[in-house]
């Protein structure tokens, strides 16, 4: 990645719905070359796509939870099964596979606790490879949607 790249990174972060020939113009190059270079960076994988940043809470989801998953036995198929499962449920907005004491952490948004609690024991804890699980509730979250390459 040069400058024009992370430039070009860094504007649509800012506002991905700006059009190719905005982008040029404020970056001072032809909108061919923000074409171009935009292409590449998608066919490397750095761009990844562009996504609509929704108010959880004016969406009916006002209530934020992190869920920490503790799995038996921890083989790469239970946790990537599992992974894929806990994604695929509607509640879900990330998941993390991580190390240490648990296997996955579980961002979720629901309507309220008691939603956050029928999805800890309606969906979470029902599967047999769950061996433990903690829910924490999101008091606030922020985003930093602004990468810079290292």
């Amino acid at each position: 990645m040069d400058e024009l790249d992370s430039a070009i990174v860094a504007a649509l972060q800012a506002d991905g719905r700006r059009t190719n020939r905005d982008l040029a113009a404020a970056l001072g190059v032809a909108p061919s070359t923000t074409f171009e270079r935009l292409r590449a960076l998608r066919a490397r994988g750095v761009v990844t796509g562009v996504h609509a940043s929704v108010d959880l809470a004016r969406m009916g989801r006002p209530v934020q939870g992190m869920v920490t998953v503790r799995l038996r036995p921890q083989t790469r198929k239970v946790i990537q099964e599992f992974r894929d499962f806990v994604l695929g449920l509607p509640e879900t907005l990330q998941v993390f596979v991580t190390t240490g004491t648990e296997d996955l952490l579980v961002h979720v948004a629901v309507p309220s606790t008691e939603a956050l609690r029928d999805f800890v024991l309606d969906s979470v804890t029902t599967r047999r490879e769950v061996a433990g699980v903690r829910t924490d509730v999101v008091f606030d979250h922020r985003e930093n949607h602004a990468v810079t390459p290292m």
